[in-house]
């Protein structure tokens, strides 16, 4: 395994982060195809095997059972200084938004959720899941501040926002002695590259620390075009992901095909090996023991500029997903 700090921070993180969105149960909440409890401790474990030291889950993820199954498995096999737990909050509820819960409030009580469904004292990384249009920016960097100064977090990310956003954050932080944003979680894969425009420039100028999700597509970029899965047939996210663009997309994924041919290696290794080539540690999410295998090997594998070249130049611009304009 390899390892690099995450951005300005002191957190040691390995190349590949163990995305956590496939445990919980899957009678409570919006997937169907998650791992129950045990099947998730036995990826969490190889993966601490592996040397895989970060892991994202959210307060979301099947309605906090992916908390609960993460937190639990990583308090039974690894001591606390030997992981990098993050977890994310969402946006305020209409029913608090009615009830008059300020985004202060807000995350106070997401955060100390999150921490009694992880069973853990703190967490390394707090994410804010997606921009609240409904919720002043300074209300969501003090809730913030005051989750750092008690110790609940060590240091705060955001996930699915536009650069503007990211830059007037953390500008705001650095002019009233807050912590800013040290990493963000967005969209990007090798058929998703919309971040190259201006959020990976910033990000590189101000030594944020790029963690994407959807490192492979939903598994588009693991299989030919026509091949399924359970997942790829039963998660309606990812079909309004992708599903409009399929068509454009099979051209990119048939080269992940041909480059992963030449080299004796799979679809999986040539689209992780080239995401690792762009960013810090990409979210990569696993379901079977065997999906930590190909993460792995990825880390071993160079691709030339000729190759990059030949699997980005027939990408065409595609329409945001995760960044939600909600201030109409």
């Amino acid at each position: 395994m390899q390892y690099t700090k995450l951005g300005k921070s002191d957190l040691n993180v390995s190349r590949i982060c163990l995305g956590c969105m496939g445990f919980g149960d899957s009678n409570n909440g919006q997937h169907s195809w998650t791992l129950n409890e045990a099947d998730s401790r036995e990826i969490i474990k190889s993966a601490l095997l592996k040397g895989i030291n970060f892991f994202d889950t959210a307060i979301v993820y099947q309605n906090g059972t992916s908390e609960k199954f993460v937190g639990r498995a990583l308090k039974d096999f690894a001591k606390r200084d030997e992981y990098i737990l993050a977890t994310k909050f969402p946006k305020r509820s209409q029913q608090e938004i009615e009830n008059n819960i300020n985004g202060i409030k807000h995350i106070e009580n997401c955060i100390d959720q999150s921490l009694l469904n992880l069973g853990h004292d703190y967490v390394d990384l707090y994410i804010y899941h997606m921009w609240d249009y409904h919720t002043p920016m300074e209300e969501i960097m003090e809730g913030l501040a005051r989750v750092v100064k008690e110790g609940k977090a060590r240091y705060i990310g955001i996930s699915n926002c536009y650069a503007w956003q990211l830059a007037k954050a953390n500008f705001y932080a650095r002019q009233h002695g807050m912590p800013e944003f040290i990493s963000i979680q967005g969209h990007y894969n090798l058929i998703a590259r919309e971040e190259e425009r201006e959020m990976i420039p910033f990000c590189k100028e101000e030594n944020i620390a790029l963690t994407p999700y959807s490192a492979l597509a939903g598994g588009r970029l693991s299989r030919l075009p026509g091949e399924s899965t359970k997942r790829s047939q039963e998660d309606s996210y990812a079909k309004f992901k992708y599903d409009k663009t399929a068509q454009e997309d099979e051209r990119i994924i048939k080269r992940v095909y041909e480059i992963a041919q030449s080299k004796n290696a799979s679809m999986t290794d040539i689209s992780l090996a080239w995401i690792l080539s762009k960013v810090t540690s990409p979210v990569v999410g696993a379901t079977k023991l065997s999906h930590l295998e190909a993460p792995v090997r990825a880390l071993d594998i160079t691709l030339s500029d000729e190759e990059i070249n030949y699997l980005e130049e027939l990408y065409l611009p595609h329409a945001l997903v995760g960044v939600m304009a909600e201030n109409k």
